[in-house]
């Protein structure tokens, strides 16, 4: 398979690492790694999702990271062991470049920038995640993802309504009784694909 390198990763990666990427393909369940393993490889999602999950003491699972294009394993690139497992949600494909190799190549200045400005827009991002898992309620919850994640008012959806629950953190059967409360109080339109908010009343 001829391997095939997105510009963005081509601007942020020196020389010697963009010779050491490799094409990792997936297909929907595949785990790209485990909870606890060693990390090996730096995933970048070219085509396809993936997400990072973590299932609590009572089984729950809930989406830390969904992506459907860049670095999927930032946090584990100085650490021990992945703090939660990668898996596939849609067939795709990923780069794949080596841990040790990407440590070393962070001591050069210029791309060490590079790194840190990147590492910034995920922080805003986890930011923005974690204030709307701390709401209180599943309406609550809603309503922030479509003023932050969506535009004008309108969230597509990248999954299904299944995977939109574990995002932010309740039940499948709790999300469409919030959703039905929103949609029956006018506050929201639900189709297959997307929530946007109703036309307010005047």
């Amino acid at each position: 398979m001829e391997l095939y390198i997105p510009e963005s990763l081509k601007e942020l990666l020196p020389a010697a690492l963009l010779k050491q990427c490799a094409t990792h393909s997936f297909t929907k369940g595949d785990y790209l790694f485990h909870l606890g393993q060693a990390p090996e490889y730096m995933f970048f999602i070219v085509s396809g999702e993936a997400v990072l999950s973590r299932a609590s003491s009572q089984g729950e699972t809930t989406i830390l990271q969904r992506c459907k294009g860049g670095f999927l394993s930032e946090a584990s690139l100085l650490t021990d062991a992945y703090h939660c497992d990668a898996i596939a949600t849609h067939v795709g494909t990923a780069i794949t470049l080596p841990v040790k190799a990407f440590r070393n190549a962070l001591k050069d200045e210029s791309f060490a920038l590079k790194w840190t400005r990147l590492l910034s827009r995920e922080i805003m991002r986890l930011r923005t995640q974690s204030e709307r898992l701390g709401l209180k309620d599943i309406k609550s919850k809603l309503i922030h993802l479509i003023e932050t994640e969506g535009k004008q008012g309108v969230l597509i959806l990248q999954s299904d309504y299944k995977s939109l629950a574990a995002e932010i953190g309740v039940t499948h059967e709790a999300l469409y009784r919030a959703i039905a409360t929103l949609e029956n109080d006018g506050v929201l339109i639900k189709s297959p694909h997307s929530l946007e908010f109703a036309p307010r009343k005047l």
